[in-house]
């Protein structure tokens, strides 16, 4: 439902983008750029985001790392025809994002700084495209469309000197904010935009720029309603990181003896079926599916199948043997200096008794008959 408002909410303002309000003051760059990080703090996290100050200036690629904070998420922007721009949110926005993130609120402790991490990234994406959306529309109609419009989040940096390599050598327009987040009396944040003095942006044609002034967020209708759009938004989240999958060729079973004989040349043999029987396993060795090995367009590549596929295919016939694994020797006993005693002779002779055998072979000797005592 949520989400519903929010389609709704952007609609609205791209309806109202071309009709003339004379009672709405004209549209300016620093008002776009407020009220678009506002709407997106509001409408994504219900978060609280008041602009203190604002500032622009014109910088060059050489100038710029001297304004970005230290540890701070260094976004990188692709706008119209290639062109780069950078976002960067310094260590108190971006641990105040994710922290509303993971908790749903803005806690009174902040958090202290450290390395922005892929996941950092992945959770903060969302919120930067929304910004730059905002603007766009924000400006729709007006020339500063023509520099603002167009970006989206590509990629990030959590290391600033990589920035003269990435980015073009010009003018670049840089925004400054200064940021208060959360309920009063608020937590101390920042933002950086830049993006090429020169717009590259095809302007759409409006007649009037105007758009009201002021943007409520939808509220949940109810704790159900928020509990439904923080577990979309988590999922989201999650599903973005990167999963780490292995294709295993094939397992090989060895005695030790054979494993510790393992030099540069040796050959591990592997049946014939083996490109056909590939495991593709995750973390922790859990199998995950069948696959078969192929090509794709000049690279090695793998084909998924199904358990149906794989019981389908001939099993081997016999076993492999390696080509150039020494036998094993157990080598000499630790106890070889001891005689060992002869064993003992199984019968009675060995008992020390004598006993005659008067009946065939294979029949007991008879028993003899019991004596009788007399008494005195």
């Amino acid at each position: 439902m949520a989400a519903q408002a929010q389609d709704r909410s952007v609609l609205a303002r791209k309806a109202e983008a071309g009709r003339c309000d004379p009672g709405v003051p004209p549209m300016t760059a620093g008002r776009a750029i407020s009220q678009a990080l506002s709407r997106a703090a509001g409408e994504m996290f219900d978060l609280p985001l008041a602009v203190q100050a604002i500032r622009e200036r014109r910088m060059t690629l050489a100038d710029l790392p001297e304004l970005l904070e230290d540890l701070s998420l260094l976004a990188l922007i692709e706008g119209p025809e290639e062109g780069l721009g950078l976002l960067a949110l310094p260590p108190a926005t971006l641990s105040t994002l994710i922290e509303v993130q993971m908790t749903g609120r803005v806690g009174r402790a902040v958090a202290p700084p450290r390395r922005p991490t892929r996941v950092d990234a992945a959770m903060a994406a969302a919120f930067v495209d929304t910004f730059l959306e905002g603007v766009e529309e924000g400006l729709m109609g007006m020339e500063d469309q023509v520099w603002a419009g167009g970006y989206r989040y590509a990629s990030h940096l959590d290391d600033p000197r990589p920035l003269g390599l990435l980015l073009e050598d010009l003018g670049y327009r840089v925004w400054q904010l200064d940021l208060l987040l959360g309920p009063p009396p608020g937590r101390s944040a920042g933002l950086l935009w830049a993006v090429p003095a020169q717009g590259r942006f095809r302007q759409q044609p409006v007649q009037c720029a105007a758009e009201a002034a002021t943007h409520v967020a939808p509220a949940p209708d109810s704790d159900a309603a928020g509990a439904a759009d923080w577990a979309r938004r988590m999922e989201g989240t999650v599903m973005g990181t990167q999963a780490v999958l292995e294709a295993v060729l094939h397992r090989v079973t060895l005695p030790l003896a054979a494993v510790m004989a393992f030099a540069p040349g040796t050959q591990i043999p592997l049946p014939e079926e083996a490109l056909e029987r590939l495991s593709l396993e995750g973390a922790g060795g859990r199998r995950l599916a069948p696959a078969r090995l192929g090509q794709h367009r000049g690279f090695r590549a793998l084909r998924l199948a199904s358990d149906e596929d794989e019981a389908a295919l001939p099993q081997a016939v016999k076993p492999l043997k390696m080509t150039s694994a020494p036998p094993f020797e157990p080598g000499a006993s630790p106890f070889a200096a001891r005689s060992a005693a002869p064993p003992a002779t199984a019968g009675t002779g060995a008992l020390g008794l004598a006993m005659d055998w008067d009946g065939e072979a294979g029949e007991a000797p008879a028993k003899p008959p019991a004596r009788r005592g007399s008494s005195a």
